[in-house]
């Protein structure tokens, strides 16, 4: 099965110039969903980790599929403002604009070894904000998954300056 055949790609989304990949057709198919978890969970096999962080929101989705299927702890990465308790907080920069990212403070266990996914790298700028916010809250990042890597943007070149070991699913 490819999965690419179920991101198709939206062209000039949310703004002039971006390819945005759409991953609705591959969640309304459930042999392509499950396919697409079971090449993460093969993936984070390389990882030694305690916890996922899903990345909001598309992270989110399969993140808790993944936690799920591996029996790990779910922690979510949400955008400004949706968190009730104290929070950490970490800015960054997208191919597109800027946006923050949070975690509420007792999340995680003490001693939490954190793998970072998403469902994509493109410049990089949401993991290397996902990373800094979990070491700032003094957690240890295990590494980091996502679906697909945009290769065309070079976020690899990004995540490996600030030593964030990520492996993805697909490759565009």
């Amino acid at each position: 099965m490819n999965l690419l055949d179920y991101l198709p790609g939206v062209p000039d989304f949310p703004k002039p110039g971006i390819l945005f990949r759409d991953i609705s057709p591959l969640l309304a198919n459930p042999a392509a969903f499950k396919e697409a978890v079971r090449q993460l969970e093969a993936l984070s096999k390389d990882f030694a980790y305690t916890h996922i962080l899903g990345i909001e929101s598309r992270g989110f989705i399969f993140g808790s599929a993944l936690a799920h299927h591996v029996h790990k702890g779910l922690a979510l990465a949400r955008k400004p403002n949706k968190l009730p308790l104290a929070s950490h907080r970490e800015s960054y920069g997208l191919e597109y604009g800027t946006d923050s990212l949070e975690i509420q403070q007792s999340t995680l266990p003490k001693g939490a070894r954190v793998l970072l996914l998403d469902d994509v790298l493109a410049t990089g700028g949401t993991l290397i904000a996902a990373d800094k916010l979990i070491r700032a809250a003094g957690f240890e990042v295990a590494g980091a998954l996502t679906l697909l890597e945009i290769e065309m943007l070079n976020g690899r070149h990004l995540l490996d300056q600030h030593r964030i070991e990520n492996r993805s699913v697909l490759k565009a």
